[in-house]
């Protein structure tokens, strides 16, 4: 079991996750923030900053976002396990699910 991160990320970036993981699988595609299913320790420190409540446990994300575990899981099939996100900065592509939304519309 791993976290996920689902729609509400799209576009939007905050980022507060980041800063809070303990153990840096938090990666970051064009539009949104990926969870590494491999490296994340389970630990909930990312949930609970979230400010548009992206982030869900496996088994508690929203049907309707149940196809972003599949994003989050495959969008580490080329990349493999770097082992820590910050040295990889930005990553120029996103799942193809993700790539596929329409622009994702914020309140600011």
């Amino acid at each position: 079991m791993t976290y996920v991160i689902a729609e509400p990320c799209v576009d939007l970036k905050d980022k507060a996750c980041i800063e809070e993981c303990p153990v840096d699988c938090i990666y970051e595609g064009e539009r949104m923030l990926y969870i590494h299913p491999d490296e994340c320790v389970d630990c909930g420190a990312c949930e609970p900053v979230c400010p548009v409540e992206a982030i869900f446990y496996e088994d508690d994300t929203p049907e309707e976002w149940k196809d972003y575990y599949k994003a989050n899981v495959e969008f580490f099939d080329e990349l493999g396990s770097p082992g820590g996100a910050s040295k990889l900065g930005l990553i120029e592509r996103d799942h193809a699910f993700v790539a596929a939304l329409p622009p994702q519309q914020h309140d600011e």
